[in-house]
């Protein structure tokens, strides 16, 4: 009976994926609609289109379940810097200004908005590279957490569970394009939103321990680890056991959006200044419900795992939903495959486009129309699909730990190497080419260290935990290179102000709006 619920729940869904997906193909004919809906996608599109991008199984069953073992409730803080720093400030300093850059430069993609922005053809190929290459392992973390809820419900072998979702993602966001996502991630988002505050409130009344607020809260507050800390409670205090890695977590998971091409890339996309305004709450809200709820659920992690699991923490969050009913435990399925696909249509998206307008059209031998860049995107879609797919069975049946410490890395490198060239580039009119390659060379360059020392030189030598984490790293190279690149580009040649004069014309412009919209009085007008 319980399979049979399954199966219906996963129908009806991945159905409703994919006649969106047909629904939309009208819209996704050129590469403008196909990659960006015209430019024109609404509030609520493209709120839950960035709030979905963000949140992946990889959060909710991988990292809610590591750091709150490890933070205890106090992982609630990561959540909340996701919903006020990734999402609030995000859109509020980027919003407006990467609309009003992007479309004045005729940008489509992060890589090109670097080659226009710094009238450097080799800036737009060097991070169209990084994007392809750090993006790939990055999508194949993203099966990860499917497994153990699948095998929890289904006996279907993990490849099979992948197998289908991918297939299925790649046929909606192949048909309609940026616009089937969209909508697609505003279902999803429902889904997740509905799913996540369903499953905190079951998981409390059901802990075996109580069932009761007050009494999983008291459990947990008389979970002691010596090895962690000496404090009575450090688990249910106010910044937890180590408030230091606390904080690099919550810089990397939040301030490293704004470094993130699948995530910037949204702001594309936004139909006007409404759309900005609303978009700003509804994004905010969100990740308040879905990021603040699956780190408070994955705060209570030692009440069911007073030590880490021996099939790691992946497991912890599946075991604390193993006693739900079985119309939860559908409605978790369907919540981690919603967050797993709006993801993974974004960065598939994201590579596709990248790779086929910035690496192959510049030197295809002829024209390429605008019906073949939208088809050369779409068959990028499904080879970036695939491989990532492959990468993630390999991971699984290998057991290659290398692909699951790449999610890390894989933000860190992103993050460290693009955030603050993008961020100086919608505010400073003063940044240099060399100050971006720097950016790009050290942001990379710090996380390919760190695989060199993880997976050999780590033989050799130790370094202390704390520079030996790929989070705290990728937090410090982000950071850092906020600083490093205003103070290189003083030292270094500077651009041609003309031209960035012209570029920043696109702010000034004046623009005039209906009274309805912006209070005036009548003696000003006069």
């Amino acid at each position: 009976m319980k399979i049979a619920l399954y199966i219906v729940l996963l129908i009806v869904f991945f159905g409703s994926m994919v006649v969106i997906g047909f629904v939309c193909r009208r819209k996704a004919a050129s590469t403008d609609g196909f990659l960006l809906g015209g430019r024109n996608v609404g509030a609520w599109l493209t709120a839950f289109a960035y709030g979905t991008s963000y949140f992946s199984a990889v959060v909710f069953v991988g990292y809610a379940g590591q750091f709150g073992h490890r933070f205890g409730v106090a992982a609630t803080w990561i959540g909340l810097g996701n919903a006020f720093i990734g999402s609030l400030l995000a859109w509020k300093i980027l919003g407006r200004r990467t609309r009003l850059m992007t479309r004045h430069l005729k940008s489509a993609t992060m890589s090109d908005f670097f080659g226009k922005r710094y009238d450097s053809n080799a800036l737009k190929i060097a991070a169209a590279i990084i994007i392809f290459i750090f993006l790939i392992p990055y999508t194949a973390s993203l099966y990860n957490g499917l497994s153990r809820l699948f095998a929890m419900a289904f006996d279907l072998p993990f490849w099979v569970c992948i197998v289908i979702m991918s297939v299925l993602t790649a046929i909606y966001v192949i048909a309609g394009g940026y616009m089937a996502t969209a909508i697609n991630d505003f279902i999803q988002g429902i889904i997740m939103v509905i799913g996540i505050v369903a499953v905190i409130v079951a998981v409390i009344l059901t802990e075996p321990q109580g069932g009761s607020w007050n009494q999983i809260f008291m459990n947990l507050s008389q979970v002691e680890d010596p090895t962690v800390s000496s404090q009575a409670g450090v688990f249910t205090s106010f910044f937890g056991p180590d408030v230091v890695s606390l904080f690099f977590v919550v810089i990397l998971t939040s301030l490293g959006t704004w470094g993130l091409p699948q995530m910037v890339q949204k702001f594309y996309a936004i139909k006007d200044e409404s759309a900005i305004v609303k978009g700003t709450i509804i994004s905010t809200v969100f990740a308040v419900l879905v990021a603040g709820g699956c780190y408070f659920l994955g705060g209570f992690a030692r009440v069911y795992f007073a030590e880490k699991p021996a099939d790691g923490y992946d497991a912890i969050i599946p075991a604390m939903l193993s006693e739900l009913s079985p119309v939860l435990i559908g409605l978790v399925i369907i919540l981690v495959l919603s967050a797993s696909m709006s993801t993974l249509s974004s960065l598939s998206m994201t590579s596709a486009s990248t790779m086929t307008l910035d690496l192959i059209k510049p030197y295809s031998k002829k024209k390429m129309t605008d019906k073949g860049q939208v088809l050369w995107i779409r068959s990028l879609i499904v080879v970036f699909i695939v491989i990532s797919a492959v990468i993630a069975i390999l991971q699984y049946y290998k057991n290659f730990g290398f692909i699951a410490q790449m999610m890390a890395v894989s933000w860190g490198a992103l993050a460290g190497a693009f955030l603050a060239p993008f961020l100086y580039g919608l505010y400073s009119k003063k940044t240099t080419k060399a100050a971006v390659w720097f950016s790009y060379i050290y942001g990379v360059g710090i996380m390919v260290l760190y695989l060199l020392y993880t997976f050999w030189l780590k033989e050799y030598f130790t370094l202390p935990a704390f520079w030996a984490s790929p989070l705290n790293l990728g937090a410090l190279v982000m950071l850092t290179d906020l600083i490093f690149l205003p103070i290189i580009s003083l030292f270094t040649k500077k651009p041609d102000m003309e031209k960035v004069e012209e570029m920043f014309a696109c702010y000034h412009k004046t623009i005039l709006v209906p009274a309805e919209k912006v209070l005036i009085d009548e003696d000003e007008q006069n």
